[in-house]
């Protein structure tokens, strides 16, 4: 029994060490696309969509201090699945088709505050740089909360699926805001898996 649990204890501590390990290198080469572009250098939103639903996968990356400041649940499209459900929490599905309701993949420019009719009611629109979400705009793709979304992890359960947006809880979203509302130039955020 007690090798057993050892073992689950090294499995899991390799399954966090792999997905920081993972995000410092995104981050390092979000930081050189960040200065390319005349972006925010300051912080970068990343979403991993490799990681289970249920558990934190939103994580804003302070390039100053190295480290993640803040990180939440977030949900991705249901495309042909019932709206509001977890049926694809381990497994999520990509497109940047419009009325797919999938989420893409890819690099985005966090565009305009703007006015939505969930969670807080802010939200912000998305602008697809890449192949793989260059619709995000013309799909309405925006970062919002939505009451669904909790505020912690809800592991083995995922976090409930719209159509496509990157959707966060409303504690989450405030602290978001506040941020990018002081951001002078534009902030990233990476979806990827």
């Amino acid at each position: 029994m007690r090798i057993l649990t050892l073992t689950l204890i090294t499995l899991l501590s390799f399954a966090f060490v792999s997905e920081r390990t993972s995000l410092k290198t995104k981050s390092n080469e979000a930081l050189a696309f960040c200065k390319k572009k005349n972006y925010n250098i300051d912080f970068a939103l990343f979403v991993d969509m490799s990681i289970h639903s249920g558990k934190n996968r939103l994580f804003v990356y302070d390039f100053k201090k190295d480290s993640i400041v803040l990180s939440g649940l977030c949900s991705h499209g249901c495309g042909e699945m019932a709206w509001g459900e977890d049926q694809s929490k381990t497994n999520p599905i990509f497109s940047n088709t419009i009325e797919s309701h999938l989420s893409s993949l890819g690099k985005y420019k966090v565009g305009k505050r703007g006015w939505s009719n969930w969670g807080i009611n802010v939200n912000y629109k998305l602008h697809g740089l890449e192949a793989s979400n260059s619709n995000a705009y013309n799909r309405f793709i925006v970062l919002h909360s939505w009451d669904d979304v909790p505020e912690t992890s809800i592991y083995p359960n995922g976090t409930p699926e719209g159509w496509g947006c990157p959707a966060v809880s409303n504690n989450t979203m405030r602290k978001l805001d506040a941020l990018l509302k002081k951001s002078s130039k534009p902030v990233l955020l990476w979806i990827y898996e």
